[in-house]
């Protein structure tokens, strides 16, 4: 029997008397990334804290790693990984001597299955810092200091990565090594990962599975492509015909594009289909919910 890395059963959090949560379930298998979305104040961070340990569920049933955070000791929690969405101290050490420091609390709780912790060098290496080892973390760039931030939560090798806010700052080329990073930890070293992001358009390239957390209760969960066919999106069709640019709104895009081909066989130039993305689909499930007409049966088919 598989047991899930994360494991999480009517979770419910309440501080006096307002409802955090409302009986929050999901799980995450090994070596998936799972993308929690949501609207400021839906409950992410509380469900991040619980998870993680930091704070006590009201109650539900919930086990991560197979241990109930609240009650998890040194050697679950050198199982954990968290990326915080800045860190901001260790100025005056050197980005070499930081890891290796960080690397030696991890080395009494490595196993012959799972050594700990990542070999510096190679570490280093794997977030792009090989160049900036010997530099004082001051003198990083902020970007530079984003992938000192990932070294950082998995230093220790971790079996289950918290990404808060992954890429802020980074730059175009740094986001897509780190989406490579990403990939290459989930696939070949069969870590999970569990990630908060505003960016969605990363979450639809990183996530094997988006959950939508709203007013404290899981709105939906699924694949990308799962969660799309839940909202009826119309598509955006483009073309230029004599010099002009034109834009049609589609409820089917296939039959538009063929209807307009039949009746214009050589004067279309420029055709593209502009297909919902999992902006409209998380914008739609959001607006739905918050009126009032989400539909709670669908969400648990899902």
């Amino acid at each position: 029997m598989t047991v899930l890395i994360i494991d999480v059963r009517d979770l419910r959090m309440r501080y006096g008397t307002n409802d955090v949560l409302h009986g929050v379930a999901f799980g995450a298998d090994r070596g998936e990334v799972v993308a929690l979305l949501g609207p400021n104040g839906a409950g992410k961070t509380t469900t991040i804290e619980i998870l993680e340990g930091f704070r006590t569920p009201s109650s539900g049933t919930v086990r991560v790693l197979g241990v109930d955070p609240a009650t998890g000791d040194e050697h679950w929690r050198a199982k954990l990984g968290v990326v915080l969405q800045s860190w901001r101290d260790h100025a005056r050490w050197k980005v070499r001597e930081l890891l290796h420091h960080l690397g030696r609390y991890y080395t009494p709780y490595g196993t012959t299955e799972h050594p700990r912790p990542f070999d510096t060098d190679e570490l280093i290496a794997t977030v792009g810092l090989t160049e900036h080892a010997g530099k004082k973390i001051g003198s990083l760039s902020g970007g530079q200091r984003r992938r000192l931030d990932v070294a950082i939560g998995i230093v220790g090798k971790p079996e289950l990565l918290f990404l808060d806010e992954p890429t802020a700052g980074f730059d175009p080329h740094a986001r897509r090594d780190f989406h490579d990073l990403v990939h290459r930890l989930s696939d070949i070293d069969g870590m999970t990962i569990l990630l908060t992001t505003h960016d969605l358009a990363e979450a639809e390239k990183l996530a094997d599975r988006i959950l939508i957390l709203a007013g404290g209760r899981i709105i939906a969960d699924g694949s990308p492509d799962q969660l799309s066919r839940r909202v009826k999106a119309t598509s955006e069709v483009r073309w230029t015909q004599d010099g002009r640019r034109h834009v049609h709104p589609a409820e089917d895009a296939t039959a538009f594009v063929r209807d307009l081909l039949g009746q214009h066989p050589t004067d279309i130039s420029e055709l593209e289909v502009r297909r919902s993305t999992l902006e409209d689909t998380y914008m739609a499930l959001v607006q739905r919910f918050e009126s009032g007409h989400a539909d709670e049966a669908e969400v648990v088919a899902l």
